[in-house]
């Protein structure tokens, strides 16, 4: 059975290493709500992408994207299909209607799971702003206690 303790029962080293922890989980926390949100603008950008993928332009010579940085020119030969990155280097052929469809899911996902991300980190906020100002107090109570 595991036994709850109180952070007001911690002394002063201890509070600093649950601060410590807490710190980095928050910073975890941070980074991967900055990679989510990365990734969801990335599929923003496919839905764009796809939009612009339209009938009057087939048999026109576009740029073709190979990475982010690096484009060769090609001709668009069906507008009505599209090739989707569906993840880990794999790639299926879609509809322009499928393709929109997999990419609003896809941010529709990364959004809720933001949004759930962004209510945890700011209870770790609450939490590491309530042992700042424990650990705070500890610190005066014993400064006080020594000069005592």
């Amino acid at each position: 059975m595991s036994q709850t303790i109180s952070v007001d029962d911690l002394d002063v080293t201890q509070l600093a290493d649950v601060r410590k922890q807490l710190e980095e989980e928050l910073n975890h926390l941070t980074n991967s709500f900055a990679q989510l949100k990365q990734a969801q603008a990335k599929f923003k950008a496919c839905i764009d992408n796809v939009k612009e993928v339209k009938p009057e332009n087939a048999g026109k010579t576009i740029l073709v994207p190979l990475t982010n940085s690096l484009y060769v020119p090609g001709k668009l030969t069906d507008p009505d299909r599209v090739i989707v990155d569906i993840g880990t280097g794999y790639y299926i052929e879609k509809t322009r209607p499928q393709a929109l469809k997999h990419y609003s899911a896809k941010v529709e996902y990364i959004r809720t799971n933001l949004e759930t991300l962004e209510d945890t980190i700011t209870k770790k906020r609450d939490n590491m702003g309530y042992l700042t100002n424990l650990l705070q107090q500890k610190i005066q109570a014993q400064t006080q206690t020594n000069k005592s």
